[in-house]
């Protein structure tokens, strides 16, 4: 059958001013099609730019731009829509059709980023490892393989296997030890070797990372990270009250009872039994709707998990909780998964993105905070222990309340963790103030109201990436910050 004069593709080449004769012309027009989307889209004239791509994909199916046009393509779905399930299917074609293309390794690499990111379990990480590995593997002396090198330790550690996550993210830090991706691999990898017991290999890893890469904000976070532990864990100065904070703030808040901070240190407000609040230039906003019996506050979000109302986001997002549970805490783990500690019958109920729910065996809590490289950490006052679980909920660690103190607690009223797996409490009993333990459960600093000078009913506590304590006096209406 002979071609229309007015076909599509004629009428494109006549547009563009080629003519798609033979296999030069149809370089020429694939060539010219891809950069016609490229304009389109650096003038955020995106329709336009995917439909050029669709175009070339379909006139010229194996001209290495068509490849190079699905991964633009993908990455717009993936990384400005934020849809990848409409990304998924192009890198699918591309790694099928276009494995020998220079587009075919960020092509890989991004594929495996999005299954990393929609996996919901270790089980759901094999095929972005396997991905990953295939980058490495094929390309080599591509920059997309020590990407996947970075990606690939990320996988590992969420996986539970510390000692491979280790390998593949020192393989990043010795290829080029001043690299973006190096100064990020240097920060997970300074956090693996602190939960695996190492602090002195994970100070000098953060140093490393301080000096490779000056200037950045890997290198502040480093330098935090750094005065953190060496504060609270080889300094341990005795605690003492800096005063009201912010400074000179008096009765300025209305029975404060919760405080929260997001992964940007950003603080969270909960008071009157009533009102979320972000503190935002000095100034409080309201961070949700009136929520009453609120137990916990959960990001990103922020979610408010009520005795009352169940798990609340805004007006339209509300999830009711059995009727049976009493939460006292509450976390979200990476795999976006909710875990509920129950204050009635004790257990943990755990609530996947999807699936069934399942409980968790545990005594009753009176709270439950997270651990920054998974699992929690719970007090149990029936139990009066303080108790470690690891990424599957089972016992890692139990304290006794009380161990390494003069005198002992009965209760815990408020808990709290860091990013550097920090556990604070406010308790009473005997013993009425402040404890703070490593992420191995070591005492590192305590003291009590007493000794340090202030008075009021406290309720609510929370840790800085600076190593201070807020704590939330709900007698006299403000924030202390003790250090």
């Amino acid at each position: 059958m002979s071609t229309p004069p007015w076909s599509t593709s004629a009428v494109l080449a006549l547009l563009l001013g080629v003519t798609p004769l033979g296999a030069q012309g149809g370089a020429d027009l694939a060539e010219r099609l891809f950069r016609s989307g490229e304009r389109a889209y650096s003038a955020q004239s995106y329709a336009e730019a995917l439909e050029t791509w669709n175009q070339l994909i379909q006139q010229a199916p194996e001209s290495p731009f068509a490849a190079e046009a699905l991964l633009r393509e993908a990455r717009y779905h993936a990384q400005v829509e934020h849809r990848p399930e409409l990304a998924l299917p192009l890198l699918d074609s591309l790694r099928k059709d276009h494995l020998d293309s220079p587009a075919a390794p960020d092509g890989l690499l991004l594929r495996g980023e999005i299954l990393a990111a929609r996996s919901q379990g270790p089980e759901g990480l094999k095929e972005a490892i396997a991905e990953f590995h295939r980058v490495s593997d094929l390309f080599p002396d591509h920059p997309a393989a020590l990407a996947a090198q970075l990606d690939l330790g990320l996988a590992y550690r969420r996986q539970g296997s510390p000692a491979r996550a280790l390998s593949h993210l020192r393989t990043v830090l010795q290829a080029d030890p001043h690299s973006p991706l190096a100064a990020r691999a240097g920060l997970e990898m300074a956090a693996l070797l602190d939960q695996e017991g190492d602090l002195q290999g994970c100070l000098r890893v953060f140093q490393g990372v301080r000096e490779g890469a000056p200037g950045t904000p890997e290198a502040e976070e480093a330098a935090c990270q750094i005065l953190l532990r060496v504060r609270q864990r080889l300094q341990r100065p005795a605690l003492r009250s800096t005063g009201t904070w912010p400074e000179g703030r008096q009765k300025w808040l209305n029975t404060p009872t919760l405080l929260a901070f997001d992964s940007t240190d950003k603080l969270f407000i909960y008071q009157d039994d009533t009102q979320l609040s972000c503190l935002e230039g000095g100034q409080l906003k309201p961070a949700g709707p009136p929520v009453r019996g609120v137990r916990a506050v959960l990001f990103p979000g922020p979610w408010q998990v009520s005795t009352k109302s169940g798990l609340v986001k805004d007006a339209h997002s509300a999830l009711p909780l059995p009727p049976d549970i009493s939460p006292t805490g509450a976390i979200s783990d990476e795999w976006g998964s909710l875990w509920i500690s129950d204050g009635r019958k004790g257990g943990l109920l755990v609530l996947p993105l999807q699936g069934e729910p399942r409980t968790l065996p545990a005594p009753p809590l009176v709270g439950l905070a997270p651990q920054p490289l998974g699992g929690a950490v719970g007090a149990s006052d029936a139990n009066r222990s303080l108790i470690f679980f690891d990424d599957k909920g089972g016992t890692r660690i139990t304290i006794p309340y009380g161990q390494g103190l003069p005198t002992p607690f009965r209760n815990v009223l408020a808990l709290a963790t860091d990013a550097a797996g920090h556990v604070a409490a406010l308790v009473d009993g005997d013993f009425e103030g402040i404890v703070l333990w490593g992420p191995d459960g070591t005492l590192l600093r305590a003291a009590t109201y007493k000794t340090l000078g202030i008075s009021g009913r406290f309720r609510g506590i929370a840790l800085d990436r600076k190593g201070g304590i807020l704590l939330a006096d709900r007698t006299n209406d403000l924030l202390l910050r003790i250090e």
